[in-house]
């Protein structure tokens, strides 16, 4: 049987034990909750305050041409480009060139949202603005896109503005595709062959069969041939859509 007085000196111990456990489990959960708060601060401060470079983060990553959907080995880097965080993307600077096994690289997601501030830190730090010929193309990514900044930098900074892809051609060609008149005006008034196209498809080929006229007066400022024939013997308007005004147009010409 256990003494009395036993018992009565233990208890005191005991409380104290408890209480210890109770301060050590306060100051965990006390940790964790300012852990937690420093991250939302974080991702508020540089998401969040970022908004207009974060707002138009891609639903649609590489929609045009082939699909580059290969997210498992994609680097903060990729992430922080193509979200448009600015702050993130300095500390990871120095993976400017990495590449996932698609060949996407950081300045191709800059370049797919359209950010122009991402884009021009990426190639000031030594991106490379031309892809290899297989690999995603930042320069037809941002002319099929329409955006013109992305294009400006590219080509400032010395990409090939006749670069041609099999699959997708040159980039005027997908500007004229896409039916981006200001990359297309931007693209010839740096030097693009107005003639080089897709194959035999020439770029008035692909702006008259998308009927869009005020592509195909540009091409036409700039010296396009109206009577070249594609891989099938046809001119431009004879792929315009019939009884169109693109189709009207070249019958005047």
């Amino acid at each position: 049987m256990s003494d009395p007085t036993e018992e009565l000196t233990n208890k005191p111990f005991a409380a104290q034990l408890s209480n210890v456990y109770l301060s050590i489990l306060a100051l965990f959960c006390f940790k964790l909750f300012v852990k937690i708060s420093l991250n939302l601060l974080t991702y508020f401060y540089i998401v969040r305050g970022n908004r207009k470079e974060a707002a138009r983060i891609s639903a649609e990553f590489y929609d045009y041409g082939q699909q580059h959907r290969s997210w498992a080995d994609r680097s903060p880097l990729h992430d922080a480009a193509s979200q448009g965080r600015l702050l993130a993307l300095r500390t990871l600077i120095l993976q400017v060139n990495a590449s996932t096994i698609d060949g996407v690289t950081p300045l191709f997601n800059a370049c797919t949202v359209g950010s122009v501030a991402c884009a021009e830190i990426l190639l000031e730090n030594g991106a490379k603005p031309q892809s290899l010929v297989y690999h995603p193309s930042p320069i037809h990514e941002a002319t099929s896109k329409g955006h013109y900044g992305c294009v400006e930098a590219l080509v400032t900074w010395g990409a090939d503005v006749d670069m041609d892809i099999p699959h997708l051609g040159t980039a005027l060609y997908t500007a004229c595709v896409c039916q981006e008149l200001e990359c297309a005006r931007k693209l010839l008034r740096e030097g693009a062959n107005v003639q080089k196209g897709k194959s035999l498809d020439s770029p008035l080929h692909a702006a008259a069969e998308k009927d869009c006229t005020a592509v195909v007066k540009l091409l036409l400022d700039f010296g396009a041939d109206v009577n070249a024939r594609n891989t099938e013997c046809q001119r431009p308007v004879d792929v315009a859509p019939p009884s169109s005004l693109t189709e009207g147009f070249l019958l005047l010409l």
